[in-house]
């Protein structure tokens, strides 16, 4: 058998049940010298579009092969498929491997790392039981799927095959960029949306960090100019900023403070932003 690999997991379960330790029993169950990290437990409830973020952010730093089990799973019991999927651009070296329910919380993954293959979790014999609970698939099927997968148990022995392009897509608008240049100097207007909310209160959107890079740029929301910085310090306390996060993105946040309670979006997507550069874009 291979080297074990990586195990990580995310739910919305928090931290205050044992729903979290009790997942991990069951990892163990399979492989108790398995390394197991916790990328998050702290999703919002029900919140998918927050985990795909989540997901498809920390999946870049982990090694290849490692295995993500993620449940943010409202329709746990209903009709959406269990899956796993591989992940990457070689067939016979797979860089990771998702599993969890098909709702849409792995698609923001796709939208850099192609699915080599994807299977519906039909093989009881790698879950915890037969008849598992209707409403905790991750302690008797993700959990002991991903374990089985993190100590080489190939993909396809754990499901029956299924097409990616069925898989469910919980995509995000895409930023539309238009050329406004009235003179010799180019001009940008980015329109776009946030994307997800994190635990400081940043606004973060959907436009690429690419698109300001070694530009002078300000932001529009709610009737604010927002301008473009490096940094949280680089305005005072408590005011509003916009800056290229760590994860790449344009997000919005205030010095020291939350922008989601200064400006109150009532739904992420429906959050309009629109970014305006001057300078060359970068690629």
């Amino acid at each position: 058998m291979e080297q074990p690999r990586v195990l990580t997991l995310l739910s919305d379960f928090g931290l205050s049940d044992c729903y979290v330790g009790v997942m991990k029993g069951a990892i163990a169950q399979v492989n108790p010298s398995l390394t197991v990290i916790d990328l998050t437990h702290q999703i919002p409830p029900q919140n998918i579009a927050l985990a795909r973020f989540a997901l498809m952010t920390a999946y870049p730093y982990f090694p290849a092969g490692t295995v993500h089990v993620a449940v943010v799973d409202p329709g746990v019991g209903g009709t959406r498929r269990a899956i796993a999927l591989a992940i990457g651009e070689n067939a016979t070296q797979p860089s990771g491997f998702l599993v969890g329910p098909d709702n849409g919380l792995f698609s923001g993954i796709f939208t850099t790392h192609p699915v080599i293959a994807a299977v519906e979790l039909t093989k009881t014999q790698y879950w915890r039981s037969s008849t598992p609970s209707a409403t905790f698939h991750g302690r008797d099927i993700f959990a002991p799927v991903g374990a089985h997968l993190a100590s080489g148990v190939p993909l396809l022995q754990v499901g029956q095959p299924i097409q990616p392009e069925t898989l469910v897509s919980l995509d995000v608008p895409q930023c539309l960029m238009e050329d406004v240049s009235a003179t010799d100097q180019p001009r940008y207007k980015i329109t776009g949306c946030v994307q997800a909310i994190d635990h400081f209160g940043n606004l973060i959107t959907n436009i690429s960090g690419a698109h300001v890079w070694h530009t002078d740029w300000s932001l529009s929301v709610n009737g604010e100019t927002v301008p473009g910085r490096k940094t949280y310090g680089d305005r005072p306390p408590g005011d509003l900023l916009a800056l290229v996060g760590s994860h790449g993105w344009v997000e919005i946040a205030v010095n020291g403070g939350s922008a989601q309670a200064k400006l109150c979006p009532n739904r992420e997507n429906d959050f309009r932003v629109v970014v305006e550069t001057s300078g060359r874009q970068q690629t």
